[in-house]
């Protein structure tokens, strides 16, 4: 199936109050370290979260009209190795590469889940990992409210995860019901399943994904999945990670790419970081 075939996906933002987060079990599973083993000029990377995160970093659709709007209407390739995030920001870049005149090929590298995987649809043709994963899943946002918010909340996302059920759907043949179901279910697809149900169009070559990472950037994505787990706050979540990320060598750098000087965490940050990781601990023994 052609992307033109594809039902445009609807336009929105995020109500007041409401953010959005990969989920946990997205961000255990992701590898950001797994990279396209060769890149040209007509391809785009998309290995980070959906949308902006609370660092200023992640995939935007403003990143990727300006990436698609420089290769002039020409072919192109897009890896994907994304743990998703933003489902608004992800179903506007889906419209993106639908809308591409170019042929438009996905190669999903390591895993495409949530706002990622929705993406991954917007290619004329999708390729996979063999030990690659999509992952499906209703839109899930971090909000607070009291439970008028909430049913309002859920009034108002009710039609986008319609519309994505009709995206996989559309791209699978599968029934829109047992789409829903899996949705419904939070269903990670391996590589070979993907291919199956229609949702690729066949598994990538080993020699195509290349790489491991063991950056600060990654690092501090995994302790972020690992925090959550532990059922540290949000906002904890924030300024731990916060004050780390300027206690990393590397993890900042000025405009010219240099690293920038930083400041010490405090005895406070590290204390509370200590007494999260040990709550960590605690949770799983």
């Amino acid at each position: 199936m052609t992307k033109k075939q594809l039902p445009a996906a609807p336009v929105g933002r995020p109500c007041a109050g409401v953010s959005s987060e990969p989920m946990p079990s997205a961000l255990e599973r992701w590898n950001g370290g797994i990279k396209a083993s060769t890149t040209d000029d007509n391809s785009i990377s998309i290995f980070d979260v959906i949308g902006q995160d609370y660092w200023g970093e992640g995939v935007t659709a403003k990143r990727i009209a300006g990436a698609l709007r420089s290769m002039n209407g020409a072919d192109v390739t897009v890896n994907i190795n994304s743990p998703g995030g933003d489902m608004f920001e992800g179903l506007a870049i889906y419209n993106l590469l639908r809308e591409h005149p170019g042929k438009v090929t996905v190669k999903v590298l390591g895993i495409a889940a949530s706002a990622a995987s929705i993406i991954t649809m917007g290619g004329d043709e999708i390729q996979i990992g063999r030990g690659a994963f999509l992952m499906i899943h209703n839109c899930w946002v971090v909000s607070m409210g009291n439970r008028h918010d909430f049913a309002s909340l859920a009034d108002y996302l009710e039609p986008f995860d319609k519309a994505m059920a009709d995206i996989y759907a559309a791209r699978s043949g599968l029934d829109i019901e047992a789409v829903q179901s899996m949705m419904d279910g939070e269903t990670y697809i391996g590589g070979s399943d993907a291919v199956e149900q229609g949702l690729a169009d066949r598994l990538l070559s080993a020699d195509a994904v290349a790489g491991d990472d063991d950056s600060p950037a990654a690092a501090l994505r995994k302790l972020d999945a690992l925090l959550a787990k532990a059922n540290t706050p949000r906002s904890e979540r924030r300024k731990l990670l916060q004050a780390l990320k300027g206690n990393t060598p590397g993890a900042v750098t000025d405009p010219d790419g240099t690293p920038s000087a930083t400041k010490e965490a405090t005895p406070e940050t590290l204390a509370k970081l200590d007494a999260a990781l040990n709550g960590l601990v605690s949770a799983c023994q």
